[in-house]
């Protein structure tokens, strides 16, 4: 067990710093603040922190459709991977995933992001998909969507 502690985001400050964490690992999709506070209320937001320093934060999007698919996302700012902080947070999102009754968990990944690819797949992850979000800016971001086949871990 690390020093690592996560945190239910709640109020403007953890808010914005869980916007840095999300808008520095993915800028092509950053977000201000009123759109994270709309994410917010849909999904589960957290931050990590080891003693009072911002390492990162992680999204849980609640089982939807009739495959009960939760999206699970972590993420840990470059200075700070390599640690087991990204692994704690993934198992963190993982276990409400499935108090919410997940059966299939996935997470999204810029292709761009090796190290959150690597991650990924390591822990059973295969891609499912690729595309490009059309943010009206003519982008070309690429996105890796991934799907853990059998049990998650």
């Amino acid at each position: 067990m690390s020093d690592l502690r996560i945190a239910a985001v709640g109020g403007d400050s953890m808010l914005e710093e869980w916007r840095h964490v999300h808008n520095v690992i993915v800028p092509p999709a950053a977000l201000d603040l009123e759109e994270v506070r709309e994410r917010a209320g849909r999904y589960r937001l957290r931050n990590a922190y080891v003693g009072d320093v911002l390492v990162g934060c992680s999204t849980v999007r609640p089982p939807a459709g009739t495959d009960a698919v939760a999206t699970v996302i972590a993420r840990v700012l470059p200075e700070y991977r390599r640690r087991g902080y990204g692994r704690e947070l993934y198992e963190d999102g993982l276990a409400h995933a499935r108090v919410l009754g997940a059966e299939v968990i996935e997470t999204c990944v810029l292709a761009v992001n090796e190290d959150g690819l690597r991650f990924a797949e390591a822990r059973g992850f295969v891609e499912i998909d690729r595309y490009v979000l059309d943010d009206g800016s003519g982008g070309s971001d690429l996105w890796v969507d991934l799907r853990v086949e059998g049990k998650a871990e």
